[in-house]
Order: structure tokens, then C-alpha cells, then sequence
């Protein structure tokens, strides 16, 4: 069974008039965050519209997420719903971000199949077949690669960097996590849990919780209007984020492996050097009253220790935890 889940900080700060309420499943739900992005939309409906009918899919919506736009972006969307019923709204008050954006269009979303796609006409809806092709080889997640870019190299070089580590950390072996072109299967959106800045590891976390993650090369174009609204501030959000996918998704269920690995690591080598300088001063080689590297040693196995309490403490609460709560893990099939 598919887990509910209820993003209560977000929901008072939304506008649901423009979202079907009709809760029948759909094929295909297209999310579409955007912030600014005015001038794209009519173009990209148009292109949404075309890859729709040459593939003869007729049972879809389209979510548009509007994170705080500033502009007429939300007025165009209201035009556009005019023409075309399939159109639906999410409206922020203000900006929250990407992944407030896709946790709450995850939750709307009626479709059996889910993409998502960046507004600025960058990624390409052609590619949307593509990915759902891929998604039917027995995938529950198909992440798109911008094998070759359109972005200048203060983006282009940092992604590349924070791919390579993401990839060597989480055992994902993808090319580009931050690719907006993605295709889901209905029970990811429903389990993976979108929070802070974590749109970005969707894959991973996805990968982490059991689910089958792929990628396919896909179409990249030029920014055609406004700029980016990304700067080189979301690596350094990135990397931190990663720490804190590893430690409350990886470690969630032992957290004695990773905090116990890192205090046991500190300890021994607080013992190793603590050892080598008293074996020094037995044999009246070093006075240790000026030695800075004797308090490295102390301080390191003090640290340590601490380090390995808070891992004991934290499987205590785990252990109460799963005691409590018998749905902890996703289940795939049940007979």
C-alpha cells in the first residue's frame, strides 16, 4: 500500500482553485515547477501538446507549480488552462524552492506515470516517449542525462564535480542528478520523501529505498528567455544536502555504522598516538608537558567516544521506533 503523506507547512501558503479535484487515476501527470518563467509557457504548452498527440496519449494533466513568480507567469497559466482543460496550478504565496514545488505536485499528481520537466524550454517534451519507454523495460525511475549541454562552464564544470562525488557516494551511477527531466513510476512520488533541497537526489533516494533507477540521454537546449535562477551557491547546498541524505536515509535504521565508524576511527587514532608518545617518555626520549600532539590525541579519543554514544543513542531511538511503527519499509508485492 502507498503511503500518504500530508506536507502541512506548505499547504497553507498554496491557492488549490485551479487543481481538478476529481480523484480518478490518470496515465500521465507532466510537473512543471517554475518561478519567473512567463514568456516560455505558452511555447512550451504548445510543444506538451504536440508530443501528446502524436503519441496518442489523451489521458494526462499538466501541474504547473508556480514557486512565487513575480511576473504574469501565473495569468499566462490561467490563458492557457482556457484552451486546454488538461492544465492545473499549483500558486505559492512566495518562493519556497524546488522541492517544496515537486512534494506538493507529487501529491496532487493523478497519473499511473509521472515526469517532470524544467519550464525555461531547456528540456525537451519530445523526450518524454523516450523516457517512458525506458520506464516500461521494468524501471521505476528514469532520469534524463544533458549528455551534451547549452550552459556556460561555471555550471557545467561544478555539475560535473558534484555528479562524479554523488555518484561514488550513493552508488547511483548517473551522469547528471540535477537533469529536470525525469519519468516515475505513481509509487516512487508516493514514497520518496521531497524536502529542503533535496529534489536534486530524487534518484538516490529513490535507489536507497528499493526502487530500479536508470538513465537515457536526452535533448538539451539553449536558455531561449529570462536567465537561470540557480547560482553556484546550490553545489555547496548540494554537497551538505548529501550529507544529509546518507545520514537520514542510508544510516536512518543503524546509525551506530556511520556514527560509531567515524568515533571509532577518531579513537584509535587518539590511541595510536597517545600510545607512540608514551613509549617515548618511558624511554626518556620526549618530555610530553609541550607536547601539542599528546591534546590531538586526548582530544581525538574524547571526540571518538562521543561520537560513538550519539551512534548507541540513536539506535535506542531506532530500536523504540520500529517497536512502534510496523510500516518502516516499502513493500513491493504482498502475497
Amino acid at each position: 500500500m502507498e503511503n500518504e503523506r500530508n506536507y502541512k507547512p506548505y499547504k497553507k501558503y498554496i491557492n488549490k482553485e485551479h487543481i481538478n479535484s476529481s480523484e480518478k487515476s490518470i496515465y500521465l501527470s507532466i510537473i512543471v515547477p517554475l518561478l519567473n518563467e512567463e514568456e516560455s509557457l505558452p511555447e512550451l504548452v504548445l510543444q506538451i501538446e504536440e508530443v501528446m498527440e502524436k503519441s496518442n496519449i489523451r489521458d494526462y494533466e499538466i501541474i504547473f507549480v508556480d514557486d512565487g513568480s513575480i511576473d504574469n507567469s501565473f495569468e499566462t497559466i490561467k490563458k492557457l488552462k482556457q484552451t486546454n482543460s488538461n492544465i492545473h496550478c499549483i500558486r505559492f504565496r512566495r518562493n519556497y524552492g524546488k522541492s517544496a514545488a515537486l512534494s506538493v505536485a507529487f501529491e496532487s499528481a493523478k497519473g499511473r506515470v509521472v515526469v517532470t520537466m524544467d519550464a525555461d524550454l531547456q528540456d525537451d517534451p519530445k523526450e518524454i516517449p523516450n523516457l517512458i519507454d525506458k520506464l516500461n523495460l521494468g524501471y521505476d525511475l528514469v532520469s534524463g542525462w544533458k549528455k551534451k549541454r547549452y550552459d556556460p562552464i561555471s555550471k557545467t564544470l561544478p555539475s560535473k564535480l558534484f555528479n562524479y562525488v554523488t555518484s561514488k557516494v550513493t552508488g547511483v551511477r548517473l551522469h547528471d542528478f540535477n537533469c529536470g527531466l525525469k519519468a516515475y513510476r505513481k509509487s516512487v512520488v508516493k514514497n520518496v520523501h521531497v524536502y529542503g533541497e533535496m529534489h536534486r537526489y530524487i534518484p538516490a533516494l529513490a535507489h536507497l529505498d528499493g526502487f530500479k533507477v536508470a538513465e537515457i540521454p536526452v535533448q538539451h537546449h539553449k536558455r531561449k528567455y529570462g536567465k537561470t535562477k540557480f547560482g553556484l551557491s546550490r553545489f555547496i547546498y548540494g554537497f551538505l544536502d548529501l550529507l544529509t541524505v546518507l545520514v537520514t536515509v542510508k544510516y536512518m535504521k543503524r546509525p551506530l555504522h556511520f556514527f560509531g565508524s567515524v568515533g571509532s576511527l577518531l579513537t584509535l587514532i587518539g590511541l595510536i598516538v597517545d600510545i607512540v608518545l608514551s613509549v617515548h617518555w618511558f624511554m626518556g626520549d620526549k618530555n610530553l608537558s609541550n607536547r601539542p600532539l599528546l591534546w590531538f590525541g586526548i582530544a581525538s579519543i574524547i571526540v571518538g567516544v562521543q561520537f560513538i554514544s550519539i551512534g548507541l543513542i540513536g539506535e535506542l531511538m531506532t530500536k523504540h521506533q520500529m517497536m512502534n511503527n510496523k510500516n518502516l519499509y516499502n513493500i513491493s508485492e504482498k502475497f
